[in-house]
């Protein structure tokens, strides 16, 4: 287990008397990105929403490997819990408080590492540099790009393990999806373990390392990802045909 840094064990959890997954299984290897795939109500924003404990799970397991081989059973905790043990997440709406500085934002991220705060901030802005020019602006005037990137950072500045993104490229136009998705690589070159959640999925797939399909909250596919972008059964059900 020395290189797993996040294993999901036969997870089940819903809204109300639903259940929305059902039995999913997952694994994020230490310094991988992980993308998960599949069509719209497949389970996906839920899976990530009970792993970061923002839903509860009625069953199943999630548990967090730290490198001394600590492990932490995150299924009954709350998400300032689960932050404080190295993971953070980044929600697709409302990642931004619209009314602060950038300034503003990234000391709140940085609240449960108050005491190097400084050094943090200087490693997060040497992953996106693009922000250092914008500190005194407020969030709301910020482009949507730039947005989903104050978000990234604002995340990061707890200084977490592993990152969770919840369609880090939703309603951002083609050129924009193409910046972010060059941010998230930047981010992981931190040594940073990201698991994403995206519609976009033959880009996503491109920066990932592992890849994950599910459908109708179960798993129906995985594998390394830039086999899936050539699998002929992906290109068919999820990827669509390439336009030329």
């Amino acid at each position: 287990m020395n290189d797993v840094a996040l294993m999901v064990c036969d997870l089940h959890a819903g809204y109300g008397g639903e259940d929305v997954l059902h039995g999913v299984s997952l694994r994020v290897t230490r310094g991988s990105i992980v993308a998960v795939i599949g069509p719209n109500g497949s389970g996906k924003s839920t899976l990530l929403k009970a792993i970061y404990g923002l839903l509860p799970i009625r069953q199943g397991r999630v548990a967090l490997f730290d490198t001394d081989r600590t492990v932490h059973e995150l299924a009954a905790l709350p998400p300032h819990r689960i932050t404080a043990l190295g993971i953070n997440m980044v929600p697709q709406l409302a990642n931004v408080f619209p009314d602060m500085s950038v300034q503003e934002n990234l000391e709140i991220g940085g609240l449960p590492i108050r005491h190097r705060f400084n050094g943090q901030l200087e490693k997060v802005l040497t992953a996106l540099p693009q922000l250092g020019a914008m500190l005194r602006k407020r969030a709301a005037t910020l482009s949507g790009g730039q947005r989903q990137m104050l978000g990234l950072a604002r995340a990061l500045m707890s200084d977490p393990s592993l990152l969770i993104l919840d369609e880090p490229s939703a309603g951002l136009a083609p050129m924009v999806q193409n910046d972010v998705f060059a941010k998230i690589r930047a981010v992981n070159s931190l040594g940073v373990s990201v698991l994403m959640v995206e519609q976009k999925a033959r880009q996503c797939l491109t920066i990932a390392d592992y890849g994950y399909v599910l459908e109708q909250g179960r798993n129906r596919l995985e594998g390394p990802a830039q086999s899936m972008v050539q699998d002929p059964e992906v290109v068919r059900l999820y990827l669509g045909v390439r336009r030329t």
